[in-house]
């Protein structure tokens, strides 16, 4: 509800108006389309409709909004009379000052009296007056125990009695505040209990599940050590066989290198490196899986076109015990191979042969 227009001095201006209650609006709120009411009035309001009294639009209490600044200057600014009018003030007082006037100001409000066991209300002025003849009025305690005592009561009061029910009185308070904060203390303890027992059952499951994936994976590990080492088992013997090869190669070559002197050494070196470089590869196919297969291709393909040992003379692997060891012997056999490497067209691209 509003003001009563009636309280008002002079003229107030319609827009200052509440549409529902039409009186001087309090505590105003503004619609969307800009029709102002009481605070109170809008929100019974839409308890029951959901649109404006005025051009029945959709309105939801979302939507409602302060008054503009110029209006609330407008109403703050309008003179109004005290509530206390019929007690006897005469005071007129801004509309936005009332609310002050009325809680400090105006010596016609209502108050009880502050003595204990004094029911009686008066007005504020009348109330020091009061206070000097109330019977209820307290004093400190002249026999020094510092409680306060009414005037009534001082002749019959008993320091020792009221200062046991005095500390009777505090010592229930603080069981009470003791049982209250005890309380309290379980309710947060219970409740940090079952969080952590949730908590603990949530990192064992996780610790389940990584046990489970690290066992998966051991077993996943063996099974592919068993597998390699079947396919490693597998391939020994063309391993062996292809290394037998090379060491016959290398065998021969070591022959050539050390019996004729004058063949064209360029292309012994060449062919060593080649060798050497085959075993390299041989080699290191044993700890890379992922090369294996086209090393021991490359392989396969060299042994199916043998090279034939670069020597001009007819020694062969296999006949190397029967070389001649004298210097004379080699002597022949390195004139022998300096005539037949000059009647060669093209050593370097060709075999020596006998």
């Amino acid at each position: 509800m509003g003001f009563d227009i009636e309280r008002f001095t002079g003229k107030v201006n319609e827009g200052l108006l509440c549409s529902i209650c039409r009186d001087v609006l309090e505590e105003p709120l503004q619609a969307p389309c800009e029709h102002a009411f009481c605070s109170t009035c809008i929100h019974a309001w839409l308890t029951h409709y959901n649109t404006c009294p005025e051009d029945r639009l959709p309105l939801w209490p979302s939507d409602l909004k302060p008054i503009f600044r110029y209006m609330k200057n407008d109403l703050d600014a309008l003179k109004i009379r005290c509530d206390n009018e019929v007690r006897g003030c005469k005071a007129l007082v801004r509309l936005d000052a009332l609310k002050t006037h009325s809680k400090e100001e105006c010596g016609f409000v209502l108050v009880r009296c502050p003595n204990e066991g004094c029911n009686e209300e008066l007005t504020r002025r009348d109330l020091e007056a009061h206070s000097k003849t109330c019977k209820f009025q307290s004093a400190e305690c002249s026999k020094g125990c510092g409680l306060k005592v009414s005037k009534s009561e001082e002749s019959g009061h008993n320091c020792i009695a009221e200062l046991r029910k005095a500390l009777a009185k505090q010592q229930q308070e603080s069981d009470a505040k003791v049982r209250e904060l005890k309380k309290e203390m379980e309710t947060r303890l219970d409740s940090h209990r079952v969080h952590m027992v949730y908590k603990e059952a949530t990192l064992q499951n996780q610790i389940e599940d990584l046990k489970s994936q690290v066992a998966e994976l051991i077993c996943e590990t063996k099974s592919l050590k068993a597998q390699k080492r079947e396919e490693l088992h597998s391939e020994d013997p063309e391993r062996k066989e292809i290394l037998e090869w090379l060491r016959s190669l290398k065998y021969q070559d070591e022959i050539a290198e050390r019996y004729c002197s004058s063949c064209n050494k360029r292309y012994l070196y060449v062919r060593k490196d080649a060798i050497h470089c085959l075993n390299d590869q041989v080699n290191l196919s044993r700890s890379s899986s992922t090369e294996e297969d086209a090393i021991l291709s490359h392989i396969r393909s060299s042994r199916g076109t043998k090279p034939r040992s670069w020597c001009p003379s007819p020694v062969g692997a296999g006949q190397a015990a029967v070389l001649p060891r004298s210097q004379s012997e080699e002597s022949s056999l390195n004139r022998a191979v300096l005539e037949s490497w000059r009647r060669t067209p093209d050593v370097s691209t060709s075999p020596c042969t006998n």
